[in-house]
């Protein structure tokens, strides 16, 4: 009978022919931010006390800059923040540039990682650091392939009511250091609304 190390190193080598060492890099990654967020959200704290863990998710607008063509692509992003009080959380995106695009490059990137955040009033200025896959599909849809992305960012939000908040804006600095065609660097601004679930 295969002992339990045994079996988890069979298993991971599995995991990693399927998936790639890139995928599985974001899902582990994934994976942790989801665990931290079940383990702050058993700690939750109520509004009537001060601090507690918070829960947000919302979409936005975006606008890229993307090197390779020098296209200017416009799409939309769906995004996640799990924040705590003492200012620390994480983020989670999944972001789709597919129009203003006369030669039919689409950009889609996934990704998490932490973020700091510091409140004024209604005010929150955040900045992240984000890890993921891009997919980028090339000219005319004649080939496409995946990468690994690293995007350092930073943003304001304001809170309008308890449970909305704009996101006024957010910028990020994309970098795909594997690029078929060398490293790549993409920077663009988003905008949109959040909706506080917790």
């Amino acid at each position: 009978m295969k002992s339990s190390r045994q079996f988890d190193t069979s298993a991971r080598k599995l995991l990693s022919k399927v998936l790639g060492r890139k995928a599985l890099f974001v899902f582990l990654l994934l994976a942790g931010c989801l665990a931290a967020v079940q383990s702050a959200s058993a700690q939750v704290i109520y509004s009537g006390d001060k601090g507690g863990f918070t829960l947000a998710a919302g979409g936005t607008a975006s606008g890229y800059q993307v090197q390779f063509g020098q296209q200017k692509l416009i799409g939309f992003a769906g995004v996640v923040d799990a924040d705590t009080s003492r200012r620390f959380g994480v983020e989670a995106e999944g972001r789709w540039l597919a129009w203003n695009n006369p030669t039919q490059i689409q950009v889609k990137t996934w990704m998490g990682g932490p973020r700091y955040h510091h409140t004024w009033g209604k005010w929150q200025v955040y900045g992240k650091g984000l890890v993921g896959i891009g997919q980028f599909t090339f000219t005319d849809n004649l080939a496409h392939g995946n990468y690994l992305v690293i995007a350092p960012g930073a943003g304001v939000d304001y809170r309008w009511k308890r449970r909305i908040s704009f996101r006024v804006a957010d910028v990020e600095y994309q970098v795909w250091p594997q690029f078929t065609f060398g490293s790549m660097t993409s920077v663009g601004v988003s905008a949109g609304v959040r909706y506080h679930i917790f």
